[in-house]
């Protein structure tokens, strides 16, 4: 008998006498047990960007927001991966900064930038066709990441800041995915990327508005995603739901106990979205921990996820919002 043969002897034994002393309720237990510390392996592979990867290189990829935060990070990121990037932004000047750094790192036609108001459709239209024509390419991957946030509870508000919050963080996203979906479609390839928020599964005091347009965004996205799988379509999306990002745009903003809600580092939240990019991801909601927040939600009656809420300090993380300076 050779080694292996030995081995698998000894396993066959091992698991014939656990089955004479626990019954079929043990091996259960068992196989439940493995499975999850299966699923357990896969999470943590998943969370530190260890499953395998598709390539962009060549790769249009479109970026909203383009011009600082994590839109200017994910630009440079993907640029270095050899993408083709193209980003807009209302902030002409800090647009015209990010192409030119990516010119001059990763070569003359590497990136181009237009001026671009999101919550205008025809702004849209045409900031997409200038894109589209520099790169002599459809855009591939889309990433929707202009976002605006107020900071203003629902009496200190105004019209018009309500409006522009709903108009830039949600309705937007209608009309850039509206412009390039139809050519995704047909060729059979392509991804949409939306930059949501926590705020788009759990309400926050003083982020009304930017709780509902973020809610509206995870809608969207959930809903996109089942008219494509409904076609059996290789387009593919992805939601982005993170906690508060060291971007300056929710500056104030603290959480009680950061050990287990940490603000997050552009650094870190760039790296997390790129990868949930190149793993066609789903959704990701980070810190991981806050999947929790959202299963007791589900679960639970509502006055023990609000006592919780307000017992981790997330009611009154936006008391001391001073935002972006501009």
């Amino acid at each position: 008998m050779n080694k292996l043969q030995q081995i698998l002897t000894r396993g066959q034994d091992f698991w014939q006498k656990f089955y004479e002393k626990k019954g079929k309720k043990g091996v259960a237990q068992v196989a439940v047990l493995g499975l999850g510390l299966l699923y357990l392996q896969y999470q943590v592979r998943k969370y530190n960007g260890w499953l395998k990867k598709k390539s962009v290189v060549n790769e249009h990829i479109f970026i909203t927001g383009g011009a600082s935060g994590i839109g200017r990070s994910m630009a440079i990121s993907f640029a270095k991966l050899g993408a083709k990037i193209s980003i807009v932004d209302v902030n002409e000047q800090g647009l015209n900064k990010v192409v030119d750094q990516l010119n001059a790192l990763y070569g003359e036609k590497t990136a181009f930038g237009t001026q671009c108001d999101v919550s205008d459709p025809q702004s849209v239209k045409n900031a997409i066709k200038r894109c589209v024509e520099f790169h002599q390419k459809k855009i591939d991957i889309l990433i929707n990441n202009a976002g605006v946030v107020s900071g203003k509870q629902i009496l200190q508000n105004t019209d018009a800041s309500i409006a522009r919050t709903m108009n830039i963080n949600t309705t937007a996203h209608h009309w850039t995915v509206r412009e390039v979906l139809g050519d995704m479609i047909a060729n059979r390839h392509g991804h949409i990327v939306t930059i949501a928020s926590i705020a788009g599964w759990v309400g926050v005091r003083g982020l009304a508005d930017y709780c509902a347009s973020k809610f509206g965004a995870v809608g969207f996205d959930e809903s996109l995603r089942f008219e494509l799988r409904a076609t059996k379509s290789n387009v593919k999306t992805t939601c982005i739901c993170p906690y508060f990002i060291n971007t300056g745009m929710f500056d104030g903003a603290k959480s009680k106990f950061p050990l287990l809600f940490p603000i997050l580092s552009e650094k870190y939240a760039t790296q997390r979205i790129v990868n949930a990019v190149l793993q066609d991801e789903a959704v990701v909601i980070m810190p991981i921990i806050l999947n929790f927040a959202i299963m007791v939600k589900a679960l639970f009656p509502t006055f023990v996820y609000d006592n919780m809420m307000e017992l981790f300090g997330v009611s009154e993380s936006m008391d001391d919002f001073k935002g972006r300076q501009q």
